[in-house]
Order: C-alpha cells, then structure tokens, then sequence
C-alpha cells in the first residue's frame, strides 16, 4: 500500500487521480492533511489532485519529480533507490574555501546536469572546493535563470530531473568538491504556481517577484514547515552541502522565533546526525549582522552572507562606474572600510536608498562568515547586456582585482568562466510559453532599463533564444592564449591563497589597510598585498622588509626592502 498525503486546510473535497486510473476519495483530518492509501502506486506512479468539484488535475506541491513538467501530473519517486558512491564523504565548510557559482542550463552547450560532470575535472584543476548551483528546481518553459520555480521539492526535468541532480552530486563528492544549492522561498514563479491552490502559502504583502509568502498569518505553521522540509530534503536526499537562500529580506516575518533561525536550528541538527558540516549562507540586502551571529549572542546562527559592499568596493574602484548603488562607493577608502569591517554600510547614509542603512558588524566575527566576489549572476546579469567587467577592464586590472578578491578576508566566490575571462556575456533570459507573460517580461525589462537611459533596442529580448543561446559559456576560448593565460593565473592565486595562512585568516580586526594616490596596501599577518590602480607605475611604502615576491600580477615588479615598485595596473602579494 502506498499513502498518498496533501495539505489543503480550505477545502471540503480532494480526490487523487492516477494517470489511467481510476480517482481515489481522500480523508480529511482537522489538521487539514488529506490521506489515502492505494494498493500497487508505488515509485513511478503518476497522479494528480482534484480540489472541490474543480476537475483540472493539479500537481502535488510537495512533488519529488515533473517529468512533463510544472503543468502536468507529478510522479511518485524513491529518495532510497539511488545507487550513491559518496559513503565516505565528509563534507566541505565555508572556512578556507573557494566558491565557483554556475548555472546549469548555460554551463555547458548540453545545459545538463551530466554535462556538468564532464566539467568537474577543470574546477578541480582550477582549486575551487565549493561548486554554487543557481536554482534548479522546476520552472515552467526550456531555460530560465532559475528564480521563476514553483516546485520547491523538484528539480528541473530538463537538466536531468532528480536522479541526474543526485548523479552530479555524486559525482562532485568523489572529485572533492562540495555542492551548494541556490534556493529561493520568497515567492513563487509566474507560471504553474499551484501550491497556493491547495491552501494560504502566500501573503497579502508583496515584494519586487509577486506576493510574499505566508510565514506569520493563519495557518503560516504548515506553510513554514513546507519550506523547511524543503531544505531538510535537498540535504539529506540530495546529498548537498549547503543552500544559498534567496533574498531573505523579502521573507516578511513578524514571529517571535524568525523562520531564519528556526533553519539554523534544523539544520544543525541534520547535520549532527549526518556527520558533515552543512552551511546556509543568505543573500541579504540588509547588512544586518545578526543573521550570521551565533544564536549563542542573539542571532539567527546562518553560517554566511552575501557581502554585495564588497563588490561594490571592488568594481566601483575598477570600472569607475557610480550609477545607481554604486553612488557612495569608488574610493579607496570605501574598500579598506569593507576590507577591515566587512560592510561598508554601518548605519551610515545611503544615497541610493536615500536613508540610513546597514549595522556594524562585530569586529570580533570571522570574515569567512561574508561571501565576496568580483562578479556574480546578479551583477552580470541584471546589467543591461549582460556584460562581463572583462568586457571593459584592461587583464592588468582584472588580475589587480582577482588578487584583492582572493586575498580579501573573505570567502572568495568566482562566477563561471570569470576564470578564464569569459568573453561570454550573461544576458537574462526567460522562456515562458504563454505569449501574454512572455510579452510583459520583455516589456517590463525594457522599461526598467529605459529609465536608466538604455534605448529600448540594447536591450536583449529576454524570449529570443538567442539571448539564452548568447549566454552559454564557450570553452573553445581555453584554446585561446589570452585565456589560457588568466585560467593560469587564477589556478596560481587560488593555490597561494591556500598555502599561506595569513590569507585564510578571518580575523577581520588583523587586516590592515593603508592607500594613497590610486594604490592600497593590505597587510595579512606576514603576507602583504600591494595594488598600483593607475596608468603609470608607482614606487610605494611597504610597513615592513620585503622577503620575496609570491605573485605578481604582471612583469617589472621590484622590491627594496620597505619600498616596493609597482608597473602600472599591477598588484604583487610578498612575504615579509
């Protein structure tokens, strides 16, 4: 006998239907579940619910598996029947490592979850330890970023669905590498978002992607508990290391005991009893602190955050670009404030917001606990072309930033092919099938951008396959000297950021940071980073006698004792 179960707390009848059988009456309880046990529907088995009288067959909202996709009947799937390879596997953490984040769909010309493996070896290589998926769960449509999903226990069946997911996993264990999973419970996707059918999974409220979710109204205990058995699933069953949520910010919480923290709490305890560190890092656009404090000092006990301060710092310095958010950012201070204290918002005055914002962060919190990066797919892809900064910066620069990056006290993330100086853009695409929603994305992308001064036609068709096509990483460019040449460079970055201590040091309040006429010098314990940022080569003061050059990011790099001469657009990191 195999139970089949559906919370839908407000409604008086639900019937399943197995595809080409019969429909089965299900029991209610007052805890609004509804039950029905059937002889023979074991994993495999398709089906359906029927709400009231309604006769549209709906998929399951706690579904394992879309084969037909998020429009269709769901499928019953054994989490036990995987054949996995990784028992000796012990897990990855955040301190000391290295993220590389990439989109299934654009990371290989297949777009799937097995191509990726092919990959692996190269990250390998490269000396990452953490793979960063963006969302894979199931949307409607071919290719999407990922943040339109609206089966939050499924994963995409066109990159493999579940068993090729566990596949990749698998696989990346047995290479040495950790697995993240981006993972979004702030909203629902446009199309095939039939959860709120079955009962009160959204809010009144709203945010910038549709209605918010319901975590502290009426019946928000079970809503909660949906996405916490979300992400107690892809850990345990899925295998992966950690999850990246999604804008958590836009999860309105009023509770006493905040969702946030409720997860923390969970997931500690799976991983207690799963022998492996499991992290959760938020994307925030708070700069609050207390969502990575130990719930020991009042936090909500997340093991990190996204940290966009430094990359504001960071690309503002690079590009000279002051748009928008990166109104208060560009100078050199700017940077050794984040660099020394994580955000450069400390409830200080923010422009773009026209408001204070932000709170400072303890200076006595590991610096592990922010995940920096020169780039990522927000700050790609959300540009008007999607535009690399390798579209636009000198390679002395890039390395002048991929070395403060790799050397900051932070957990260091690179965006696919950033490695390599991807000459690729990453362009937002979509590929929703119902021309009304099709049509409103193209119209709404444009119009956001027209109002930063964009003519209409720059501005990518979301629904073109070629915008999706555009975005595919190309890895013929490796064969390419130039690129070759930056792959070797990161490889060697990564390796030294490994081998000195100093460099994996968290400690925020042991970094110190002094600047001048266009370059910075960090000082890391014993290790010092110097960066020359302008046209012309510069002799600079060094706190401290030099011993030998580690790396340097260019050639005609010189040291005498406490001074060191730096060509123009070069950084050198030293050992005093």
């Amino acid at each position: 006998m195999t139970e089949f179960t559906v919370w839908a707390p407000e409604v008086a009848r639900v019937r399943l239907r197995l595809t080409g059988g019969a429909d089965h009456e299900m029991s209610g309880g007052p805890d609004g579940w509804w039950r029905v046990e059937v002889p023979d529907a074991g994993p495999g088995t398709d089906y359906a619910f029927l709400l009231d009288d309604d006769e549209q067959p709906l998929p399951d909202p706690r579904s394992a598996w879309q084969p037909y996709g998020v429009h269709g009947p769901s499928r019953r799937y054994d989490h036990t029947a995987f054949g996995w390879s990784d028992g000796s596997w012990t897990g990855r953490q955040l301190p000391g490592s290295v993220l590389y984040e990439l989109h299934v769909g654009t990371f290989t010309p297949e777009g799937t979850f097995d191509a990726a493996i092919e990959r692996l070896d190269h990250l390998v290589a490269l000396g990452v330890d953490l793979i960063e998926l963006l969302p894979v769960n199931a949307f409607n449509g071919e290719h999407n970023w990922g943040y339109d999903g609206v089966c939050w226990y499924a994963p995409h069946q066109p990159y493999g669905g579940p068993d090729g997911l566990k596949r990749l996993v698998d696989a990346a264990h047995g290479k040495g590498l950790g697995v993240i999973l981006d993972v979004v419970y702030n909203h629902f996707g446009p199309s095939g978002a039939y959860a709120p059918r079955f009962g009160p999974y959204l809010a009144e409220s709203t945010n910038p992607w549709g209605r918010s979710v319901n975590l502290d109204g009426p019946h928000s205990d079970e809503v909660r508990r949906y996405i916490t058995d979300s992400v107690l699933m892809w850990l345990r069953d899925y295998h992966v290391d950690g999850l990246r949520l999604d804008a958590v910010h836009a999860l309105p919480d009023t509770r006493a005991v905040p969702l946030l923290e409720e997860l923390a709490v969970e997931v500690e305890t799976l991983a207690t009893h799963l022998g492996r560190p499991l992290s959760l890092i938020a994307e925030s656009d708070l700069n609050d602190p207390r969502l990575i404090t130990p719930r020991e000092a009042g936090g909500y006990g997340l093991h990190a955050q996204w940290n966009d301060d430094a990359h504001h710092a960071l690309h503002t310095l690079l590009t000279g670009e002051r748009q928008g958010y990166y109104g208060d950012f560009g100078s050199l201070q700017a940077l050794t404030d984040v660099l020394t204290g994580a955000f450069f918002h400390t409830g200080t005055w923010s422009s773009f917001r026209q408001r204070h914002h932000g709170r400072p962060v303890d200076p006595r919190t590991p610096g592990h606990r922010f995940v920096a990066y020169l780039q990522n797919h927000d700050q790609i892809g959300n540009r008007a072309t999607g535009d690399r900064i390798s579209a636009t910066l000198s390679p002395g620069l890039l390395r002048v930033g991929a070395t403060l990056l790799m050397t900051a006290p932070f957990t260091p993330m690179l965006f696919m092919g950033e490695e390599w100086a991807a000459s690729t853009p990453w362009q937002f695409f979509t590929s929703h099938p119902e021309p009304e929603l099709a049509a409103a994305v193209v119209t709404g992308r444009r119009r956001e951008f027209a109002s930063h001064g964009w003519p209409a036609g720059e501005v990518p068709d979301p629904q073109d396959p070629q915008t999706f096509a555009r975005s595919r990483l190309d890895w013929a460019e490796l064969d390419k000297p130039e690129h070759r040449e930056m792959l070797e460079f990161h490889r060697r970055l990564i390796a030294l950021r490994k081998s000195r201590s100093d460099l994996s040091d968290p400690r925020l309040n042991a970094v110190q940071v002094q600047h001048g006429n266009q370059f910075l010098v960090m000082r890391r314990g014993d290790t010092l980073v110097a960066a020359n940022l302008a046209d012309r080569a510069q002799g600079i003061s060094l706190p401290g006698v030099a011993r030998r050059v580690l790396l340097a990011t260019g050639e005609g790099v010189t040291v005498m004792r406490d001074r060191i001469q730096l060509p123009a657009e070069t950084a050198a990191i030293v050992a005093l």
